[in-house]
């Protein structure tokens, strides 16, 4: 869907309000922003994903998202912009293509796919945070109700082999905490880290036995970094042994924790915080118990990482009423 004409200085001195009033009655149906301030703005620009509130009618351009999905890379994102193109039947209005809504931010990527939008997050809580608030907001101006959010990435797996399927039940921080901290004004702000427990089972069983893979509902351990946050041997630095390594892994599989990222404690804390369904499908490359080094060919990952993307497409058809 070309949206490129449309989305040029997203907002400069002349603004035109998209807020419609701020009537209460508005912002029960609507997502929690829970920022007064933007009521007082007379326009909003979304810097990062170079949209905004005074060129672009916001409403009619997103009014009818239902399902907004992320992953880390912006070529994985396009890929499932047009996989899922192909699963739902969607037909790009004549004369236009799939498009990337957000290249001018030079950030991230979105696509738009009928209901259904396909975005990058890049890497790490900062860079997901960063799209989150936007995104969250994005849907504000739409006025888009009850909209579902998805992760769909990448993992290194505990006690799970390369290949499988966790969907996230609670997300910790490095500390172990279900919470996601972030230092506001100087003193630390603490949002617990929730997910969809009924969208999380939803989507296990929606797995067939004729799939490649097992899935698996567990907790996922959020790290602020790759390598030594992640407990691995491998990095330019390293001061604890092999035995304090498999000591720790040890631990978080006893606590229920099945796979390590770097996104999931923030995506539960933000959705959860806008009110927002939300739900992490993420394929292990690896399962950490057994070393650090992702050995799989490029083809194995590459197949791997469309089986999030398939449980995920299975979920949105039958949530539109589509035959598999």
């Amino acid at each position: 869907m070309v949206l490129q004409s449309n989305i040029s200085n997203p907002c400069n001195k002349k603004c035109k309000s998209q807020f419609h009033g701020g009537t209460e009655a508005r912002k029960k149906e609507l997502i929690h922003v829970k920022n007064p301030h933007l009521e007082r703005m007379p326009c909003d620009t979304l810097y990062h994903i170079h949209l905004g509130t005074e060129y672009q009618d916001l409403q009619a351009l997103f009014g009818d998202i239902k399902f907004v999905c992320m992953g880390g890379t912006p070529a994985r994102m396009k890929e499932f912009a047009h996989f899922i193109k192909n699963e739902i039947g969607y037909i790009p209005p004549y004369g236009t293509t799939l498009e990337d809504i957000s290249k001018l931010g030079h950030r991230y990527s979105m696509f738009k796919v009928g209901p259904v939008l396909s975005v990058s997050h890049g890497m790490g809580v900062p860079s997901i945070g960063i799209l989150l608030h936007e995104m969250i907001k994005l849907m504000y101006h739409a006025q888009v109700k009850d909209p579902v959010f998805f992760r769909i990435g990448t993992c290194g797996g505990i006690g799970i082999e390369g290949g499988n399927i966790v969907i996230t039940s609670e997300a910790l921080n490095g500390y172990g905490e279900p919470n996601f901290d972030l230092p506001v004004l100087g003193k630390k702000m603490s949002r617990p880290a929730k997910l969809d427990s009924n969208l999380a089972m939803d989507l296990k069983n929606l797995t067939l036995p004729e799939d490649p893979w097992d899935t698996t509902i567990g907790k996922t351990m959020c790290a602020d970094d790759f390598y030594e946050g992640q407990g691995r041997l491998d990095g330019a630095f390293c001061e604890y042994s092999e035995a304090d390594k498999i000591a720790y892994l040890t631990k978080l599989h006893k606590n229920g924790v099945r796979n390590i990222e770097m996104e999931a404690v923030i995506f539960g804390a933000l959705t959860h915080h806008a009110g927002i369904r939300a739900a992490i499908v993420c394929v292990t490359l690896l399962n950490r118990l057994n070393g650090d080094q992702i050995n799989s060919t490029r083809e194995e990952r590459d197949e791997w990482q469309a089986r999030p993307q398939k449980l995920v497409s299975r979920y949105i058809k039958n949530q539109l009423n589509l035959s598999s």
